[in-house]
C-alpha cells in the first residue's frame, strides 16, 4: 500500500503539468495607472481611453476657473487650502463665497475661529490678493490687472492647457499600447488593431481641440478690459 505521502506527491506533480487558462496580454496591461482587466475587445480599451481623456478635459476647465480676471469670480479661490486643525482643506468647504460686486469678493467662515487661517492662506497664495479682515467676514478687492499680470495669466493658462494636453496624449500611448499587445498575442487581427489606433488618434484630436478651445475662451477673459 502506498504512502499517504506518495499520493500526495502524485497530486502535486499532476496539478503543475494541468494546462492553465490563457490570460491574454491585452487583459494584463497597464495604461498609467489604469489596469485593463479583463479586456474583451478593442472596443472596451477605446471607451476606457474616452472616458479618461474627458476627465482631462473637466481637469483643465476647473483649473481654468481658479485664474485670475479682472472681474470678482468665486472660482478663483477654488485651489485655496486652509490649515484648519492641522487639516489641509479646501476654502470653498469652509465658507461662504459670494460676489457682491463686480470687484469684490465676501467670505464668511462657518467657524469664525478660522478666519485668521483663511486669511493667512489667501495672503500666501498665489493670486496676488489683498483681504480686508472685519474679525467676521473676509471681503477681498479685486483690482485691475496690470499688463504684466495679465501676461502671467495668460502663461497660465497655456501651461493648464499644455498639461491636459499631455495627459490626453498618455492616454493615447497607453491604450496604443494595449492594441499592439492584443494583436501581437493574437486576441485581434491586424485590421481591428488598425481601427482600433484610428479611433484613438480620433479620440485624441477631438480632446486636444478641445483643450485649445476651452483655453482660447480663458485667454480671451483675461485679456478683456
Amino acid at each position: 500500500m502506498k504512502s499517504a505521502a506518495f499520493l500526495l506527491g502524485l497530486v502535486s506533480l499532476s496539478a503543475a503539468f494541468t494546462p492553465q487558462p490563457r490570460i491574454s496580454l491585452g487583459a494584463r496591461a497597464v495604461c498609467g495607472t489604469t489596469l485593463y482587466a479583463a479586456v474583451a475587445s478593442v472596443k472596451d480599451v477605446t471607451d476606457d481611453a474616452s472616458d479618461r481623456m474627458a476627465k482631462s478635459v473637466d481637469s483643465v476647465r476647473l483649473n481654468l476657473q481658479s485664474v485670475r480676471t479682472g472681474r470678482a469670480s468665486a472660482q478663483i479661490l477654488d485651489r485655496v487650502k486652509v490649515d484648519y486643525y492641522g487639516v489641509e482643506t479646501p476654502l470653498n468647504q469652509m465658507a461662504t463665497i459670494s460676489v457682491p460686486s463686480a470687484q469684490q469678493l465676501s467670505i464668511d467662515p462657518y467657524d469664525k475661529t478660522s478666519l485668521n487661517n483663511i486669511e493667512t492662506a489667501i495672503v500666501e497664495s498665489d493670486l496676488g490678493l489683498t483681504t480686508n479682515n472685519d474679525g467676521s467676514i473676509i471681503r477681498i478687492n479685486i483690482p485691475s490687472m496690470t499688463e504684466d499680470r495679465r501676461k502671467e495669466m495668460l502663461k497660465l493658462c497655456k501651461s493648464i492647457g499644455e498639461e491636459g494636453k499631455v495627459a490626453v496624449r498618455n492616454i493615447r500611448r497607453d491604450g496604443l499600447d494595449t492594441i499592439k499587445k492584443m494583436e501581437k498575442s493574437s486576441d485581434i487581427g491586424e485590421d481591428e488593431m488598425k481601427d482600433g489606433q484610428d479611433t484613438m488618434q480620433k479620440l485624441t484630436d477631438k480632446n486636444v481641440k478641445e483643450i485649445d478651445e476651452v483655453v482660447g475662451a480663458k485667454e480671451k477673459e483675461v485679456m478683456k478690459v
